[in-house]
């Protein structure tokens, strides 16, 4: 339950400047992206920004409570003011009363996308950990696509909630471009994300149920992604057949995927194991939580040149380096790359690296035998082994192994 009117009640006496903490049960940061579209008007527009002013004193703005931004949808999206601009609800108020109108066409799609890309950045007040959200205000309907911007926001991580006001009446529904914009843009097609208003009239009634949907934490079904929530560790095969050179090719493919992840405390996490008939790990889960340290721990890694012991490689490495984090929240990856054919059993050890919850994805280059990187591949095999001839063929593998495991991890979540 979420207590969002109780410190609205009664007068405070007036301090000079205090730095509010707000409601702390509701850690969220918001977009309010409103129509500022011709479709709407100066006159509904107004009417939309007290409403949008209401939500935001409702929720309880502060420094430890959720921080609030407005972006404007008309021809060009414009984003006003960003989270970290106003941390007082007085200061957000005054701020969304100043808005211009600004009309056009409601690009709410192109908005939408805009915001979903450039709104939420750390420098701009976004919080590490915190739920992303979205709140599209829509007055009738969007004159462009949101289809591939809700796409985006939930790659993203952005919760995108739709508030619709006034639906298309039965003439404005031939301008619509796809009927079904509500269920294709929202983050979730579940009904939590979508809220509806008769019209802009009367709206006091609407704002505390749509403020108690946004407070909802664990409703934030979107703020997990696979950029930030899985562990990836690389098993690398430092043979003698590999050398000097063709390692560091390796060890560039490695940091390449890497680099795509959101690496922190509370996000995806990186560990590498090289080996040849030993292994050696050269940095587990827990050693570094941030991408800078991750790529020069990555630089840094020495080649050791030896034999081929694939098998065994892979059973150290379940027990050692995934060990340690198996209850972890993370969906948990094991990317192996090896030029040649393994002295001992890769069956065996890969089935058992699957069984205890590790998506198994094989990349071979040059003698790899193809048998051998099937038998390590997860099901569909098909979509988990990678081979190429040369070491310089690994670079064009890497965007599709982000985006296998993007697709495993979202499959995992359905």
């Amino acid at each position: 339950m979420i207590h969002a009117v109780s410190f609205i009640k009664g007068k405070r006496p007036k301090k000079p400047l205090e730095k509010k903490a707000g409601n702390k049960d509701c850690k969220a940061d918001i977009a309010f992206l409103i129509d500022g579209s011709y479709n709407i008007g100066q006159r509904r527009f107004n009417l939309q920004k007290n409403f949008v002013g209401k939500v935001a004193v409702m929720l309880g703005i502060g420094t430890e409570g959720p921080h609030v931004g407005v972006v404007q949808a008309s021809e060009h999206p414009k984003i006003e003011f960003y989270l970290k601009n106003f941390t007082a609800a007085k200061e957000v108020l005054f701020a969304i009363k100043e808005l211009g109108f600004r009309g056009g066409n409601s690009n709410t799609g192109k908005a939408l996308k805009h915001a979903a890309q450039k709104f939420f950045s750390l420098e701009n007040g976004a919080r590490k950990g915190i739920p992303k959200i979205i709140v599209v205000f829509l007055d009738g309907w969007p004159s462009d696509d949101l289809e591939e911007a809700g796409i985006v926001a939930r790659e993203f991580g952005v919760n995108v909630f739709i508030v619709s006001v006034a639906k298309p009446t039965t003439e404005e529904l031939g301008m619509v471009q796809d009927i079904g914009f509500i269920d294709k843009a929202v983050c979730r097609n579940n009904g939590f994300f979508s809220y509806q208003m008769p019209s802009w009239f009367g709206t006091t009634k609407y704002v505390k149920p749509l403020v108690q949907k946004l407070c909802s934490h664990e409703q934030m079904l979107c703020s997990k992604t696979c950029y930030n929530s899985v562990n990836i560790g690389f098993l690398i095969d430092g043979s003698s057949s590999v050398g000097e050179s063709n390692f560091r090719l390796m060890l560039e493919f490695i940091s390449n995927v890497a680099k795509a992840f959101e690496i922190s405390d509370i996000g995806s996490k990186i560990a590498t194991v090289q080996f040849t008939y030993d292994q050696r790990t050269e940095f587990s889960f827990t050693d570094y939580t941030t991408k800078e340290k991750v790529l020069s721990a990555i630089r840094n890694i020495r080649y050791m040149s030896g034999g081929t012991a694939t098998g065994d490689a892979i059973s150290f490495t379940t027990r050692n380096v995934f060990g340690p984090v198996k209850d972890g929240a993370n969906k948990n990856f094991l990317v192996i790359l090896t030029d040649g054919q393994s002295y001992d059993d890769v069956r065996g050890p890969a089935v058992a690296a699957q069984k205890a919850g590790i998506t198994v994805f094989s990349v071979g280059v040059a003698w790899a035998p193809l048998d051998d990187l099937k038998d390590m591949a997860s099901e569909p095999r098909e979509s988990h082994t990678f081979f190429t001839r040369e070491f310089t063929g690994l670079e064009q593998m890497v965007p599709d192994v982000i985006r296998g495991i993007c697709k495993d991890f979202l499959d995992s979540k359905q």
